[in-house]
């Protein structure tokens, strides 16, 4: 539960999370206002696997990136260069619309005498998209997580990602890619650094 309060807003902190019961009514609610009726057959089961669906697909709040990347190796033979894990697949949703996000993280570090083991990367790229997000907010709360915990010389991160609320809706524009890019520590006033990590995610 400490998790959950730390990485929720604050205003929502006090707020009582629904009942599966209330999450389930509120689809059928949706299913009402959509034109349909929740209670035909194919419909019957929808509120309960849409509910269930939620629970995984926003899992990321009850989950802590401290947590995860609190376990570091000291024994790196005084490597002190860039770490770079490229092409981590993603799926979020986005805060406005609540619709897909679709991408892929590109997130280094220069190590400062302790180094992470490589999955701890992805699993922290997995826990911020597993909650309504920006693109923007989500790029920099890996940057930053990472910072603050490992301490390294420095993060880089990019996101490549497509947005189903652009694509399915308004403009209606398929194929389109949005990127974002956070720099921190010795990657934020190094433009040598940077241009680097930028060669070595498109050096594929």
């Amino acid at each position: 539960m400490d998790a959950i309060v730390k990485n929720f807003p604050a205003s929502s902190q006090t707020q009582a999370r629904p009942t599966q019961q209330e999450a389930e009514e509120a689809v059928r609610v949706l299913l009402r206002w959509a034109g349909d009726d929740p209670m035909r057959e194919g419909l019957l089961d929808t509120p309960k696997r849409v509910a269930t669906a939620y629970m995984e697909l926003f899992g990321g709040y009850e989950q802590s990136p401290e947590e995860v990347l609190g376990r570091t190796f000291e024994e790196v033979s005084g490597y002190d260069d860039i770490v770079l894990v490229r092409d981590i697949p993603f799926h979020s949703h986005c805060e406005h619309h609540m619709l897909p996000i679709i991408g892929k993280a590109h997130v280094a570090y220069l190590p400062n005498g302790r180094v992470l083991g490589l999955s701890k990367i992805a699993r922290v790229v997995d826990i911020f998209a597993r909650r309504l997000q920006t693109q923007e907010n989500m790029t920099a709360q890996i940057a930053n997580v990472i910072q603050d915990v490992l301490k390294p010389r420095g993060v880089a991160v990019m996101l490549e990602a497509k947005h189903m609320c652009m694509e399915m809706r308004g403009v209606e524009k398929q194929g389109s890619d949005t990127l974002t890019t956070t720099f921190t520590g010795e990657f934020k006033g190094n433009a040598a650094d940077q241009a680097r990590f930028l060669s070595l995610i498109r050096g594929r």
